[in-house]
Formats: C-alpha cells, structure tokens, sequence
C-alpha cells in the first residue's frame, strides 16, 4: 500500500478503536451548505462525520476485528462516529434525515462491538439520552417524597378548615 493509503487506513482504524458507536449511511444531492451544517450539528452531539471509500473502511474494519458486508455498503458511504453518547448522535443524525428527505440514508452501524441494521439504529435512537435518563431517575426518587409532603400538608390544611366549618355550623 501508499503511504497515504497506510496513514488513511491507521487514521480510519483509530476512530473505529475510539468511538464508543459508528453508524453507516449514504448521502446524495448533499449540497457543501448542508454538509457543514451537518458536520456541526453531529460536532454538537459529540460525533464526527466522514465520509471514506469503501475499499478503506472495509479494511480499517478488518483490521479493527469485526467484518463489513460488501452488501450493506451501497452508493456513497459516510460514517459518524460517535466519541461521547451514541444515543445523542444517532437522535442527531435522524432529525437531519428527518428535515432533509432523501440525502440522507441509514444503513446500519456498530455498537458496543455488535453491528446492527438500520431499523436497529434507529430504534436505538428514540432511546432516552443520558441526561433524560438522569433527570427520570432523579424524578423517581424524588417522587415518593413529594407525595408524602402533599398528603402531610393536606392533613393539616384540612383542619382549620374543619374547625372553620364548625364554627359557621354553630352560628
């Protein structure tokens, strides 16, 4: 191989080591505008976005330990990788596809060491991010507290007004 073949590869195989998830997709009629809009918004998310030939990408695989079927990858491939929250990234990647109809194509992806179909990612991306996690969480177990609070008030709000009520009874 090149040189710059080599360093493509090592490139492409290090990101593939690093990313917590990668997520295959096809773009078309991707105008220069859209794609820095997408390149920021999947930034945002904690990801990044690159597109690679498929000779590459399917060597950078190999090499990383996993196989890719030659089927999967049709038209032109792009890869998000995703460093941070996978979850986040993907939420990102169907809203884009989303607002923009027929650029942008899931075609699977890779997490936690298993590849997964497109209908898999996407199911994976109407899961709760870890922040919405967080604050479900925190709202269960703060939940028992504040209905114990409401019947406790509710006790002794009730009897002045009992004693009121008794008081206009007995006028």
């Amino acid at each position: 191989m090149r040189s710059d073949k080599t360093l493509l590869l090592k490139e492409i195989k290090d990101k593939i080591d690093t990313s917590q998830a990668m997520v295959f997709a096809t773009y078309a009629k991707m105008s220069p505008n859209m794609a820095a809009s997408f390149r920021t918004d999947i930034d945002k998310s904690g990801g990044t976005f690159e597109v690679v030939k498929k000779r590459v990408l399917m060597k950078a695989a190999e090499v990383s330990g996993f196989s890719l079927d030659r089927e999967l990858l049709q038209g032109h491939i792009g890869v998000i990788f995703a460093q941070k929250d996978p979850v986040e990234t993907t939420k990102c990647i169907y809203r884009f596809s989303e607002e923009n109809a027929d650029i942008l194509e899931v075609l699977g992806g890779r997490f936690e060491g298993a590849l997964y179909s497109a209908k898999d990612i996407e199911l994976i991306s109407q899961l709760p991010t870890k922040d919405q996690m967080r604050s479900q969480f925190l709202g269960l177990l703060e939940a028992p507290m504040a209905q114990t609070l409401a019947v406790v008030e509710a006790l002794l709000c009730s009897v002045p007004i009992c004693l009121a009520n008794k008081a206009e009874q007995d006028q």
